[in-house]
Parts: structure tokens; sequence; C-alpha cells
């Protein structure tokens, strides 16, 4: 049988890879809504639009975001929420799409504008209570059914000890269902374990958590469609054809389609059916437990034993090697209480009732496995004959053949005995459907996270069910149950088997993921250390000393299961640990696969964004850039400290729509036109302009290079940019600012220690024309602490836009503290873990240059001013002992003078500023700026500006609302007379 496991796990490898293409034989099915498709709605609906019908978003609550929020007299700060302004822009900027309308009107006219983010995906929300998702839970695990297939197992190892390995096999479980609950109160994603383990690790390592649920979850369907299959026929009394193996494909294929197709019209039916299915599993489970233990204390059976205390003592389990073995088996009796969780975004209050239901749905479990397991016990003793739970050949199914015995063969007994045949049956039929529900629920989170195509992100209309990735599930666990049945049963059977390792992978790491998401804060309370960092590492722990002992020494015996196969440089191995740990490191695979534009893309990014940020005169700097964790998540976040002439300072901050190579890309050319248009000392609002045109311009150039189609998904960046530029003077403490979209600023005045957010008026996204952008401008005193900051930074912690500006208004009133540490601050509260979108903060403390730094004259435009302009320079220049300078200075002033007397008229002014360089600036009110060229040898003209700019360091020309200005920079002369002076 060594041949038929190669081919099962080419069988996994092949549908992991045509899954991506299977959706495209959907379309037939009803209209679906796109999630996370790169395309969205049109730039006008992006920009003060919204189309008609539900939106399922929240909007951010008005008013002030922090009661020190204030706002002084004489300053523009904001009238409105500052929140409100920005998730208005927020959502526009989610939406951006490209130049035209997609090509389906049903995916542009959505109803729902959805992301990737918890509870934003468009799922039903508020469907299920606190009940329904208790029913879920423990439904998922199949009680009926794993009891009946794995009691025997247990007994056979731990004889009479059966009970005790039941409740040791709860304790596990119970640790990795608090990871469970704090994971989910702080992130509700129906993701999970991908999601949690993306924030904690990164993409690669939650990628691997998502993968790891996946092939649980298809391994074990086909399990469940073929148990559903037999039960069937027996409860029809068909019975010779639960040995037809194609009869019994046919069966399973049957249920499968059936349990898919409840799961595709709501979660309401699928969470209604689950309860009748339940109640009647319970109902029956409970009336065995209690007619069998009625029977031993009054009817004395044959093989009968009164309940024991040693049964509950696990020093009497004869080994340890029998105990971990037994507890081996028993723990996977409870996996599945998690699909409670995984329905969070469909759940009401979904950060408390999921884990909530989760702990409930194990301590549910640990109640009727430990009363079913000790009633049958007593009654049908722990024999290896007749209806004995040690007899092997019964080991598969003890519950059927304890039927007759307990509910004896006269009256009601034959019924009850048929209802505990249809038990089982119920058990695998509602197991099977909710095997589906976590399933399409974690690949749509992994599509919305562009961990996966795009394609399976797709909501139902009217359902609001995720459809391509219900359906592709569906098919994938059809095509592995008759793949691998007409190859094998045995290699199916090993199959089965295997799930364990990908059950106890995929568990553990979400244990290990709680403490390390949550590390910062375990020593916060003793509440906070024991749930969120020691009953989730021993969790941890726990599955991973099953997974290791289950893969290297259980299932690795060549005699465990049905089939072995020879391995390289290893030797027989027994076939469940070929399985499964090739299951696993064909995740890897596609992992290097799918993940590799996430890791290009951060490197391309970081490689664009400034290393280091030198110190300028003018301000005092400290920056952070936190990259989304997931595969989306990287984009184009950006932010800039450009020095100006003058001794001034452009910062800037900026986001780009999109995420992954294209927006990195599109940050990298935007972060350079803003550099090369802030040298031209334009002003804000006209550098926006420009950088308007250029994103218009580059989104019109993509659109006719895809036709008239627009462009293609993922390939609209260059519309919908938001940018902040600001320009502070340190000499009359100016700041102007301008932005593009929704971005704000924060400013704490150096003696109030109160956050304001200066009012900007709106301007439109980079890309979309329209209304004019308009500039700002207000004085700074010294001290003044300046936050620019991305969208990412205050949504983090909290879906309220309120309340994550009031977080980073605490954090700024400490505007005392340094500026790295106020940074760290600001992160650890407002990012306390990777988030679904990149954040930026820069942060800048202001400085004012002192008065014997500029000296400052005003003459009038006559020829004599300009050997008076030389005599005050050259005093000036005497008193900061720049001697050395004084005849090249001398001579700039006079060329600069000369023409500002020649080619415009009114006054002139000439301001010398000492220092890192000494800059000579002369103003006038002309605007026309002077061009350098080479003088023709007979030019009476144009030989002077070429003289200057070869003694200058740089040189350039600033337009003012009355003029102009010509500024000049020489560097300093090493000496250590002006190091002093400095």
């Amino acid at each position: 049988m060594g041949t038929g496991i190669p081919f099962a796990l080419t069988v996994l490898a092949v549908l992991a890879v045509l899954s991506t293409h299977l959706p495209s034989a959907l379309r037939a099915f009803p209209p679906t809504l796109a999630v996370a498709d790169d395309r969205g709605p049109s730039a006008h609906q992006r920009y003060g639009r919204r189309p008609v019908g539900r939106d399922t978003r929240q909007s951010a609550p008005t008013g002030p975001a922090d009661s020190r929020v204030g706002r002084p007299a004489g300053f523009p700060w904001q009238a409105s929420s500052p929140a409100a302004k920005m998730v208005g822009g927020r959502q526009k900027r989610r939406l951006a799409s490209g130049v035209k309308l997609s090509r389906r009107p049903a995916a542009s006219d959505a109803p729902l504008a959805l992301g990737p983010g918890a509870g934003r995906k468009g799922l039903k929300s508020g469907a299920l209570g606190l009940c329904s998702s208790v029913v879920i839970g423990v439904a998922s695990t199949a009680p009926a059914y794993s009891i009946a297939a794995t009691l025997g197992l247990i007994v056979a190892g731990v004889g009479l000890q059966a009970p005790i390995i039941a409740i040791l096999a709860f304790i596990p479980m119970l640790l990795i269902a608090y990871a469970y609950k704090e994971l989910n109160a702080s992130n509700a994603d129906c993701g999970t374990t991908f999601t949690w383990a993306t924030r904690a690790f990164g993409p690669r390592t939650g990628w691997m958590g998502g993968w790891g649920i996946i092939v649980a979850d298809i391994i074990v369907m086909a399990n469940l469609a073929e148990i559903a299959g037999i039960y069937g026929f027996r409860l029809l009394g068909y019975d010779s054809l639960t040995d037809n193996r194609v009869w019994v494909t046919i069966a399973g294929v049957v249920w499968i389609i059936v349990m898919t197709a409840i799961c595709y019209i709501g979660i309401e039916i699928s969470a209604a059916v689950q309860r009748w299915l339940l109640f009647f599993e319970v109902a029956v489970l409970v009336l065995f437990a209690v007619t069998a233990l009625v029977k031993v204390y009054t009817g004395n059976p044959e093989m009968a034993i009164h309940v024991s205390a040693s049964w509950f003592n696990p020093l009497h389990v004869p080994s340890v090697e029998a105990l971990t073995t037994g507890i081996l088996a028993a723990v996977f009796i409870y996996w599945g209480w998690d699909t409670a969780v995984t329905v969070n975004e469909e759940t009401a209050d979904s950060t408390r009732i999921p884990g909530r239901a989760a702990i409930i749905s194990v301590v549910l479990l640990l109640i009727l496995y430990v009363l079913v397991t000790t009633s049958a016990q007593a009654f049908a003793g722990v024999g290896s004959t007749g209806i004995g739970l040690g007899n092997r050949d019964n080991a598969g199914d003890v519950l059927s053949g304890l039927g007759n015995a307990v509910f004896g063969s006269y009256g009601l007994g034959p019924l009850f005995a048929k209802l505990l045949i249809l038990m089982v049956l119920t058990s695998a039929v509602a197991s099977t459907q909710t095997t589906i529900l976590p399933m399409a629920r974690t690949v749509f989170s992994m599509a919305a996270h562009k961990a996966v195509p795009s394609r399976f992100a797709r909501l139902h209309r009217r359902f609001l069910t995720p459809t391509w990735s219900t359906i592709s599930l569906g098919l994938a666990s059809i095509g592995f149950y008759v793949l691998l049945t007409a190859v094998s049963r045995n290699v199916l059977a090993d199959s089965v088997e295997s799930v364990g390792l990908a059950i106890a992978f995929y568990y553990g790491l979400t244990g290990f993921a709680c403490v390390w998401y949550f590390r910062s804060v375990l020593t916060r309370s003793p509440r906070d250390f024991l749930c969120k960092g020691l009953l989730p590492g021993l969790g941890g722990l726990m599955m991973l000393f099953l997974f290791c002992y289950a893969a290297f020494d259980v299932y690795a015996d060549r005699g465990y299961g049905e089939t072995s196969i020879d391995l390289p440089f290893i030797g027989r191995t027994g076939g469940v640990t070929v399985m499964g740990l090739g299951a696993l490191l064909l995740g890897v695979v596609l992992m290097l696969i799918v993940t590799r534009e996430h890791t290009a893309a951060l490197r391309l990014q970081r490689s664009m964004l400034p290393h280091r940020l030198p110190q300028r005169t003018a301000v005092e700097m400290a920056s952070r850039y936190v990259p989304a964790d997931s595969r989306s998540g990287v984009g184009g976040d950006w932010f800039d400290v450009i020095p100006l002439s003058g001794t001034r300072v452009g910062l800037v901050v900026g986001e780009v729509t999109g995420y992954g190579l294209l927006a990195a890309a599109t940050m990298g050319r935007l972060r350079t036109g803003v550099r090369v248009l802030a040298r031209l000392d334009l002003a804000p609002d006209e550098l926006l302009s420009r950088l308007d045109d250029l994103a218009g311009q580059t989104a019109e150039e993509r659109a006719a290079v895809h036709g008239a189609g627009g462009a293609r998904p993922g390939e609209d960046a260059a519309l919908g940019l938001t940018c902040l530029y600001a320009v502070y003077d340190p000499v009359s403490g100016q700041c102007s600012m301008a932005r593009a979209g929704h971005s704000l600023a924060a400013v704490v005045l150096p003696g109030s220690g109160v956050t304001t957010y200066p009012e900007l008026p709106a301007g439109p996204p980079l890309g979309l024309g329209g209304l004019p952008y308009e500039t700002t401008e207000f004085q700074l005193p010294q001290g003044s602490l300046i936050a620019l900051f991305t969208d990412g930074l205050v949504q983090a912690a909290a879906d309220d836009l309120d309340v994550g500006l009031g977080l980073l208004a605490e954090t700024l009133a400490q505007h005392r503290r340094s500026l790295e540490e106020l940074c760290d601050r600001a992160v650890a509260t407002l990012v306390p873990g990777p988030a679904n979108d990149d954040a930026v903060l820069l942060l800048v403390r202001t400085r004012m240059l002192d008065e014997h730094q500029v000296a400052v004259w005003e003459l009038t435009a006559e020829p004599a001013m300009v050997g008076k302009a030389r005599a005050m320079t050259m005093g000036q220049l005497g008193a900061w002992g720049l001697d050395e300078l004084s005849f090249t200075t001398e001579l700039i002033v006079s060329e600069l003078v000369t023409n500002a007397i020649r080619y415009a008229a009114g006054p002139i002014h000439v301001r010398l500023i000492r220092d890192q360089t000494l800059i000579c600036e002369v103003a006038d009110t002309g605007h026309t700026s002077p061009h350098l060229r080479h003088a023709a040898a007979d030019d009476e003209s144009g030989r002077g500006l070429f003289i200057v700019a070869q003694i200058a360091q740089q040189w350039g020309t600033r337009y003012t609302p009355t003029g102009k200005t010509i500024w000049v920079e020489q560097a300093l002369p090493e000496s250590p007379a002006v190091d002093e002076a400095l």
C-alpha cells in the first residue's frame, strides 16, 4: 500500500491548486458579492457617494476623542469629530478601485463595502446567540460517533481507567479553549488560527495555521461522509450495501452535497438544523446512559460491574505509555468545538459570546463523555468477548453492539436500538455540516486577507454566506473522498487517522500565538497572566507533546494503521505519519509560493522609507513604521522629512490604496514625486495639486494599457491616495499644512499639554481631481509637538476612531518625554499587536532659531543700496566670526541685489541665516526666476549667476505671495572659532 500514500498527498496538492480555478465553474450560481476584490466601485463612488443598499459598517460616533482634547481660542481647531472625518475618508479609501467602473456591474454596485478586518467582511452579523454557538460547538465534535469509534480503542489500552482518560484529555482542550477565548476577545476574525498566528508570528506561520485547519477538515469530511453513508443504509435495513464501496461512496457524496447546500443558504438554517440534530443526539445518548446505569444497579446484566472510584484514578493505568496512548486517542474526540469561535463574525457580541461558547462546549462534552463512558463500561465491562468494550471486533462501533443489550429486544427496545443507529448517523451528518462551516470561513478570511486568491472572498447577496469558498471546499472534499476511496480504503483509513496531527498542530499553534500576542500585558494583572499566558502556554506545550509523540512514535510504527511506506534514510514508516506530516509539508511548499509577494513587498517598502532621520535644526524627530501582519496588509503607508531652503523643513505622511508590490511601488513613486516638488519650494496646496496631476496621469496610462475595461484587479493603487504635507519655518515659527483625503495631524502646545487637531480644509484623495486644495497656516511656539500619522495607527486598538484618537491624545499628553519614548508608548498603546493595516507615526518637536542667528535688512530699489548691502553683510559676518566667507558672500549679495534692482520694483529684503550652513536670501517683488546659462563670448550679462552657482553649495528660488526669494547656501569653514560659536 506504499504507493497509495504518495497518491493521496498528490491528490491534496492537486486539489489545492485546482481549487483556485474551481470557482470559474460556479458562475451559474446566484450572484455573489466580492469582498476582497481589488476593483470595487468606481472613483466617484469612492469620493462623495455611497451605493444604495444595506451597509453593515457601523459609523464611528461623533464627539471629542478624549476629554483632554481641547480647542484653544485663536487656533484653527477641528470643530467636529476628527474621527468622523477620518472614517469617511478611510471608508472611501477602502473602496478604491480604478479609473473606470468594474466590468461586472454586480460587483461594483455591491451594497456592502467590505474589508479584511474583523467584523467587516459582510457575513451576517448577529445571526447566532450563545445557545446556537454552543450547539454548533458541541455538534461539530460528533459526540455519538466519536464515542462509538473511540471508546473501544481507549478501553483496549487502559482498561477500566477509560473515564479518567476522558477527563485528562479534556484538560489540554480546555486550555486551548481559553486561548481561543482571549484571542477572540481581541480580534473576532473568522480566520481564527490563521489570523491570530499571522498577528503573532507573521504571515507564513499564519498561513500554515490556516492550512492545518483546511487539511484536517477535508480529510475528516471523507470519513464523516463514509460513516453517514454506512449508517444510512443500516438505518434503512440495507446492511448488505454497507460493504459495497460504490454505494457507500455515492451515499457519502450525497450527504456532503446536502450539507454543503444547507451551509450555502444561510447560517440561521444551519444553526436550526444543528439544534434539532444535536437535541436528538444528546437525548438518545442520555437515554442510553441512564438506561444502562439503571440496569446495572437493578437488573444485574451478565457482564455488568458497579462504578468504582478507581476508574477515576490515573495511577491505576497500567503504564505511562498506556496513559499517553489513551490520552492521544481520547483528546481528539473533543475536536470541533472551535467551530463556535469560527462563526464569531456571525454571532451577536462577537468578542464575548464565541469564547464563552467554546468553553461551555468543552465542559458539556466532558460531562457527556464521562457519563456515557462510565455507563457503557459499567454495563458491558471491559471484556474481550461478547459486548465487552475490549472486544476488538466491536472497536470501530461499540454503541451499535450495545443497543439491543441495553434497550432489550421487546417492547420499545428495538425502536430505541434503531434510534441509536440513527443517532450515530445524525451525529456524522451534523458534524459534516459543522465541518464545512469553519473550513469555508477560514478560507474566506484567508481570501479577504489575500492569503489565497480573492475569488474565495465572495458572499451571497441574500444569504450573506461565503459562496465560492463553501462550494469549492465541498467539491474538494468530494474529490478527496472519491479519489482515495477508488485507490484504497486502507489509504483513506490512514488519512483519517493522520488528521490528529493537523489538529494538534493548529491547536498548539493557537496556544503559543496567544502567549506571544499578549506577551506585553501578561504582567498587567493575575488574570491576564493566567488566562492569556499560563493556561494557553500549557495547552500549547501539551499539544506539541502530543504532536511529536504521535508523529514520531505511535503513528510512525510500521505496524500502526493499514499502510506503511519505505522512506529513504529512515526505513519503513507507518502510513499515518507519512500522510499527516506529508500534508503539512505540502502546506509549507504552498505557503512559500503564496507569501512570496508579502515578503517582496515588505522588503521593497522598507527600502523606500527613510532608514534614519537626520536631525535638523528646525525640529527634533522620531518615527515608527509598523507593517501590516497579513499578506494583504503590506501596502503604501509612508513618511518623509525633507530639508527645505531657509532652514525650513517639510513633513509628509501618506497612504496608498491597495496592498502588495504594486502599492509599495506606487508609494515609492509618490515619495520621489513629493521630494522633487518640495525642492521647488512649492506651497503645500500647490504641491498637492501637482501631485494630484501626477497620480491621475499614472492612472490614465494604466487604463490605456489595459484597454477600455479599466485597470486590472489590484492595479488601481494610483487612485485615492491620501497625503498630508506640512512646512515648518524655525525662523518665524509658522507652520502651513494641506491634505489630500482624510489625513489628520495632532498638535500639542508646550504650555498646555492638550492634544488638538488642526482644522484642515478637506481635499479630495490624489488622482480623483475635483475641489482645489487649501493651505492652513498657524503659529507654533518653540517646543510644540506635531504628530503626523496614518489611519492604521488609530484603527488597530479599536474600530472606533474616536477611541483611537483618544488613546493617541493620552499618549501625546506626556509631551515632555523624549520623542523616541513617546513613539514607543504610542505604538504599544495603539498597535498592541500586528494589525490589518500599515501604521505610520511621525513625531516632531519644533525649535526656533535664536535671534542672533538671523540678520534682516530692508533696502530701497536704488543702485546705491548695493554698496550698503555689501557693507552690512561684511559687518554681520565679522560679528559671527565668518570672515573667511566675506569675499564670496560679498560677491553673492552684490549679484543678487543688483539683479533685484535691475529686474524688479519695490523694496528689497536681504536676510542672512547662520545655521549648519550660511544662507543668504534676497527677496523682491518680481515673479520671474533667473535661469542659469552659459554666457556667449560677446554677451554683456549672464556671468554673475554662473559665478554664484560655482561658489555656492546650492541655490534656488522660492516664490512668495508678494514676489520671490533667491537663496544661496555656503558651507561653513571648519574652524574652532566657528564650532564654538555654533
